[in-house]
């Protein structure tokens, strides 16, 4: 059993894809994240160099001719799954990449999910120039697929652009950096501000579990996020802050004079036990951290749903219900057969609902809360909410044009709502 009354053997970040960055379906922050059309065409071409280089010539094979994968596409949309895995060792990784974009545009859904399960195995944020990459765009479509994850990062990237938009030096805190590709849009944005980029210092926070996801420790996300910084001329620092989010000081986050403080929840405060799991209540102690920190903006983003201290039998209910319109949405990206989503739904959805059902007390991680139980508490922090503006709604709009018409986004007192259907599944609010 940890400090926080979690047990150690559990962990969060490998569950479901609101809470783990490794789901092949559902995508996470894996931070499910970027689609690379959130960025100029010149912008993802440096993207692309800036994780590429200092190999100039992979750098320049990059520049490849797309006719040629489409034509090698339709051999591998052809195999079927055993064949595809027995010919990674003997596949090009650009033309994988190049088939599994053009099935995708094709929307054929059963053979884009293949063949990311083949680029699973080829990928690496720690390998090659290519693999790097590979990894990146792999998150892309991951993200394409389902915006949960994307939501998350788009609202909050829209709501601390806003906020920081005059100051000199900025300051982010990460409560679930994973890969921190969210914060390599936010950079590029940012390095566009007139006269000139801020200086950005990132406080990365997460625990050891989750270095198998990333193929290693926090300073894997450092040096991709000063490299990339450092393509844009942004003065950049990176400290990483290896451990679970409720067992944060203060003196763990790094806090220089001067800084505009922005902090970031991502579908990780329902992790932290609160006053009914432990009398040290984590969940408002490290909101009452937050607020010491005087930050400009706090960004939160959670599931909207709950089963944290309602008795068994009206949590079981919601459980059904939520997970209901969740494994619909699942299913509107693959087919009923598909292994991607079996084993999405196997290893990752279904931890996250057996912990919900068979765990009590602390052993039961998964304490999701309503928007409104969200405000009493940052409210009682010293917290003030912050009404979405329009172009954040704007913004999360223009997403989920990507995706299934029955993905709904509604604005509700200042926060934003998505829903599938008439279910809402997640929400957006902003803090101060």
């Amino acid at each position: 059993m940890g400090e926080c009354g979690i047990p150690r053997e559990y962990n969060p970040h490998f569950s479901v894809g609101l809470a783990g960055n490794v789901i092949p379906v559902i995508g996470r922050r894996s931070e499910g994240e970027p689609l690379m059309k959130d960025l100029p065409e010149h912008k993802l071409r440096e993207l692309e160099i800036s994780l590429l280089r200092p190999e100039s010539d992979v750098i320049d094979s990059c520049n490849y001719r797309f006719s040629r994968g489409a034509h090698q596409s339709g051999s591998l949309a052809g195999m079927n799954h055993n064949q595809l895995m027995d010919m990674i060792p003997r596949l090009n990784l650009k033309e994988v990449l190049v088939a599994c974009g053009r099935a995708l545009y094709d929307n054929d859904m059963s053979t884009v999910a293949g063949l990311m399960h083949v680029l699973e195995k080829m990928v690496s944020i720690s390998g090659k120039p290519i693999q790097r990459l590979g990894a990146y765009v792999l998150e892309g479509l991951r993200a394409r697929i389902c915006p949960y994850w994307k939501f998350a990062y788009t609202s909050a990237n829209a709501v601390i652009k806003e906020f920081v938009q005059y100051e000199p030096r900025i300051h982010i805190i990460d409560f679930q950096i994973a890969q921190g590709t969210q914060w390599m849009f936010l950079i590029a944005a940012l390095a566009k501000r007139p006269g000139g980029p801020p200086s950005i210092h990132v406080t990365g926070i997460d625990d050891s579990q989750s270095n198998h996801a990333r193929g290693g420790g926090l300073n894997i996300v450092g040096q991709k996020l000063s490299e990339f910084a450092k393509s844009y001329n942004v003065l950049f620092e990176f400290h990483d802050t290896n451990m679970i989010s409720c067992e944060i000081q203060l003196q763990h986050l790094n806090v220089h004079p001067g800084e505009a403080v922005v902090v970031n929840f991502p579908y990780v405060l329902h992790h932290m036990p609160d006053e009914s799991v432990t009398i040290w209540n984590h969940r408002d102690r490290l909101l009452r951290l937050v607020k010491s920190l005087s930050p400009k903006v706090v960004t939160l983003v959670e599931q909207e749903s709950n089963t944290n201290t309602s008795p068994f039998f009206s949590r079981y209910v919601e459980t059904l219900d939520y997970y209901a319109a969740m494994f619909e949405s699942i299913d509107v990206a693959c087919s009923i057969d598909d292994k991607q989503r079996i084993n999405a739904e196997q290893h990752c959805v279904a931890r996250d609902i057996v912990n919900m059902i068979a765990c009590e007390g602390p052993e039961r991680v998964e304490r999701h809360e309503l928007l409104g139980k969200w405000r009493s508490r940052f409210t009682m922090a010293g917290f003030s909410p912050y009404p979405l503006s329009s172009s954040v709604t704007t913004a999360v709009r223009d997403m989920l044009e990507e995706y299934d018409n029955n993905y709904r986004l509604v604005e509700r007192d200042g926060a934003l709502y998505l829903g599938w259907g008439n279910r809402s599944m997640a929400t957006s609010s902003a803090w101060r």
